[in-house]
């Protein structure tokens, strides 16, 4: 891919090289152009690709003011419950019957029981409190709320 070959010889004078005359000589360099061209158009792809990666339910969540959990090793479980009321495991739509099988199906393959519940603002609560129920039912005890930040701090007023 890089390697060449070199030509001996044509320099000019009587000298004569022993058994060299007119014969290639292997390259010993390597030329590294091509290889960094393909990891920088790699380096692009991967750099553009990266964000489109994430779950991509189309959630308009409540704001409120609690503080983010902390990450964990594992890709923690999502429940999407969107505005039309179909519900989501990570991106794959289910039926509201086929829930809590397929719940106790991933339960059995997980060692974490942390389960995030994402549900649009116009969600009722009835809807979210039967899903939290399936999500139990289903052997995820340790349920998280999904919101956005920046919602009221409902402290009361300030003097």
């Amino acid at each position: 891919m890089g390697a060449g070959v070199v030509k001996n010889g044509g320099g000019g004078g009587s000298r004569r090289r022993r058994g060299r005359r007119g014969k290639a000589a292997p390259m010993s360099e390597i030329n590294v152009t091509p290889f960094v061209d393909v990891m920088l158009v790699l380096l692009i792809i991967f750099m553009v690709a990266a964000p489109l990666l994430t779950v991509g339910v189309p959630v308009e969540l409540p704001k409120t003011a609690a503080q983010a959990l902390p990450q964990e090793t594992e890709e923690p479980l999502t429940v999407s419950i969107a505005a039309d009321g179909t519900v989501l495991i990570q991106s794959t739509e289910i039926t509201r019957e086929d829930l809590i099988p397929r719940l106790r199906a991933i339960a059995a393959e997980r060692s974490d029981d942390r389960v995030y519940l994402r549900a649009d603002g116009v969600v009722r609560y009835e809807e979210v409190a039967q899903i939290m129920g399936a999500l139990n039912a289903g052997g995820f005890s340790s349920i998280g709320l999904v919101t956005d930040v920046g919602g009221p701090a409902l402290n009361g007023p300030e003097n």
